[in-house]
């Protein structure tokens, strides 16, 4: 069964298609250097790195220390983790297995 995006637009389908399009490292930080900002990129690899030690059970202060996400940033992603839609979940077993 498909994941229904609330989101979904033609433009938005171009994006993910152009995502799925790269093929290295490279052509990622090519890609996100022209389409983000410096900020933009620095406050999702925070979130995903928030979203990392929350399901290694890490304390919100312990998080909070460690990635200067503010406490609003890390019980959002928090709130992602318990009734989003597994992205954060499959992103993380992926880098976990590939890390292997």
């Amino acid at each position: 069964m498909a994941y229904d995006v609330k989101w979904k637009t033609k433009e938005t389908e171009e994006f993910v298609r152009a995502i799925l399009l790269l093929e290295s490292e490279e052509d990622c930080y090519r890609f996100f250097d022209d389409i983000f900002t410096v900020k933009e990129i620095q406050s999702i690899a925070q979130r995903l790195h928030v979203a990392r030690l929350l399901s290694e059970k890490k304390t919100y202060v312990d998080i909070e220390k460690e990635t200067n996400a503010s406490t609003a940033t890390i019980s959002r992603v928090n709130r992602s983790l318990s009734y989003g839609a597994d992205g954060y979940k499959l992103l993380l077993q992926r880098l976990e297995e590939a890390e292997k």
